[in-house]
Parts: C-alpha cells; sequence; structure tokens
C-alpha cells in the first residue's frame, strides 16, 4: 500500500515524499497492486476517472486518463505524467452527469471526509452500466492491523486514516446505488516481507493485504436483480 493521499496541507508538503516511496520501498508493492487493477481492465468502459490520483502513478500505469485530486502538489507530479488533472475533492460536483464509464478509487476512500458522499457523486458522474473501482486496504486485513498501529502511534500519512472493513465498503456502495460484481485480492505477504512479485486471485481473502472492488451503478428499479446476483468470494 502507497502513503495515503488524504489532506491538501499534507500532501502539499511532502509530495516529493509521497512520491518517493514508489520509487523506494513501495515499488514492489505497487507493482503487486497495479497487476490485481489490470486483472479487471479489459471489462472496464471508458472514459475513465480517478479519484484521489495523487501524483498519477497509477493513472499512468493503468491508462487512466483523468484525474482530481486536492493537492496543487501533487497535481502538478500527475501532470508531468500526462493525466488531465483538475483540483477538486470528491465529492465535489465538478463533472457532468453521466460523462464517465469508469471511476476509481485507489487508496483515497479510507481519507476523505466523507465516503458515502464521495461515491454519491461517483454514481452521478457514471452512465448506467459504468464502473466504480475501488483498491483498499481493509481493516482486518494483516495489512489493515499494521496500518492502524501505525496510526495509533501518529504515523504523518496513516493518522488520518479510517480504515473499513469488507462489509462496511459493500454498504456504502448498496446506499450509494452500486452492486458489486467481481473482487481481486493481493499482497499476501506480510508487512516488512514483501520480497517477491505475486499473482493476483479472484475473490475475497481474509489474509489479502490489498484488495479490488469492482460495482456496477445500477438503474434504481434493476437494484434488486444487480444486488442478488453472485459474486465469487
Amino acid at each position: 500500500m502507497q502513503p495515503v493521499k488524504c489532506r491538501e496541507s499534507i500532501f502539499d508538503i511532502l509530495a516529493l515524499d509521497y512520491d518517493g516511496w514508489f520509487e523506494d520501498e513501495g515499488k514492489l508493492i505497487f507493482a503487486i497492486e497495479a497487476e490485481a487493477f489490470r486483472r479487471v481492465l479489459p471489462s472496464l468502459p471508458k472514459p475513465w476517472l480517478e479519484v484521489g490520483v495523487g501524483s498519477g502513478r497509477f493513472a499512468q500505469a493503468l491508462g487512466i486518463e483523468n484525474g482530481i485530486d486536492p493537492s496543487a502538489g501533487l497535481l502538478g507530479i500527475a501532470r508531468s505524467r500526462g493525466i488531465n488533472v483538475v483540483r477538486a475533492r470528491g465529492e465535489e460536483q465538478i463533472f457532468k452527469e453521466g460523462g464517465f464509464g469508469t471511476v476509481f478509487i485507489i487508496v483515497t476512500l479510507c481519507f476523505v471526509d466523507s465516503p458515502l458522499s464521495v461515491l454519491r457523486e461517483t454514481h452521478r458522474v457514471l452512465y448506467t452500466g459504468g464502473k466504480v473501482v475501488i483498491g483498499l486496504v481493509l481493516s482486518d486485513s494483516p495489512w489493515g492491523r499494521f496500518y492502524l498501529i501505525k496510526k495509533k502511534q501518529g504515523h504523518r500519512f496513516y493518522k488520518h486514516a479510517t480504515f473499513y472493513r469488507y462489509h462496511e465498503v459493500a454498504n456504502l456502495l448498496e446506499h450509494a446505488g452500486f452492486a458489486i460484481e467481481r473482487i481481486i485480492s493481493t499482497l499476501f505477504q506480510k508487512p516488512n516481507s514483501v520480497a517477491a512479485m505475486e499473482t493476483p486471485r479472484e475473490g475475497l481473502f481474509s489474509d489479502a493485504g490489498f484488495t479490488v472492488i469492482v460495482a456496477e451503478k445500477v438503474a434504481e428499479g434493476d437494484y434488486k436483480a444487480k444486488k442478488e446476483r453472485p459474486i465469487r468470494i
């Protein structure tokens, strides 16, 4: 998991430290997480938007064309990587309704003031049948417990985090008008022990450090049928 993208004042000051993590201790972790996203890319409708684009590392690696973030410092780096960026928070209405096919929220949901507001705005900017793709560390995973300790210790990034269990994220998605259709798990190596590339696994695993959730925007009348569609867990 890369250092978090959260409050503007932190990342305007620490933008270079944040981005440097990807070239140092986080290089292999980033590669493992990016590979999990690549499993789902072929099925995702375009155009694409990343909410909380940060310095554009994931956007560049995955081919995400557009991004928003509240940090001017990070957006300057993302712009240099060829990403079309706008300075904004995820709950702000800056795009037209139904203008995107897929919205990525990568290690960002845990650091926003109102996850439900961000997901509802995501729902608004997607056309019906569009997808939201969330990448996060679940609170009851080995990595979640590791970062919760850092949070309690007042870590400069993680002290702002609110980590969630899978059922809490699923509940947020349901209330925002999404139906989960696919889950990918990865980062099975323990914290401070990541030494090799991993192959992502289909489904939800309690010992995975990183989880990718794909959910579809559904029309209100179609939600019950979509919700009852089985997913692989």
